[in-house]
């Protein structure tokens, strides 16, 4: 008698339902190796500060680089980048966002994706608790850097992600119910009636 293989239900947090398994993949083992590198290098490997700190930074660079340009936009159809406007000196952040009606959104991807975006924050909070508990002062500087580029995509993507769904909304409300139609036939027989 032969068991059937259950198939994990969609959305549940197994690599193999993801639309892009190798990006997923990659994604989290730059998270992961980052964190790895940081709290077993020093005790198992080696006892090189600088080695581990130089491999760490890289690890950390990586996964921003990838989150940010390649993991985002393939995972969750969300991407994020900062323009400086040359004349002004001003920076603005922009934000971009797959149609949802043409992409179609794998809730395993963005599960795993949302997850690993805000639990490695989290984690680096309390590694800096440890580090400060413990008197490890030097490590802090790689825990701070390690917290600034984490941050910085959570943030971004949280707004990118709010500004998905309100110009999702928007449109809708605008284009999907017909209101820029009405408005614009309004407008148009206004000025044609003061005419007369």
């Amino acid at each position: 008698m032969e068991t059937a293989q259950q198939t994990p239900a969609p959305g549940s947090l197994s690599w193999k339902l993801s639309s892009h398994p190798i990006t997923l993949l990659t994604f989290l083992f730059f998270r992961i190796s980052s964190l790895l590198t940081y709290l077993f290098g020093l005790r198992l490997f080696t006892s090189n500060f600088v080695l581990i700190f130089i491999i760490t930074i890289l690890l950390l660079a990586t996964d921003f680089y990838y989150l940010k340009n390649i993991a985002g936009r393939r995972l969750v159809g969300l991407r994020w980048w900062n323009e400086v406007d040359t004349a002004s000196g001003d920076s603005r952040w922009v934000f971009e966002s797959a149609d949802p009606e043409t992409r179609d959104q794998n809730a395993t991807d963005k599960r795993f994706f949302w997850i690993a975006l805000y639990a490695q924050p989290v984690l680096w909070i309390l590694l800096a608790v440890v580090a400060l508990v413990s008197f490890e002062f030097i490590w802090l500087t790689l825990v701070a850097i390690a917290l600034v580029l984490t941050l910085t995509n959570a943030l971004a993507y949280s707004r990118c992600d709010k500004f998905s769904h309100a110009t999702g909304f928007a449109s809708n409300a605008m284009y999907g119910s017909g209101l820029a139609r009405n408005l614009a036939s309004g407008v148009v027989s206004n000025m044609f009636s003061r005419g007369r």
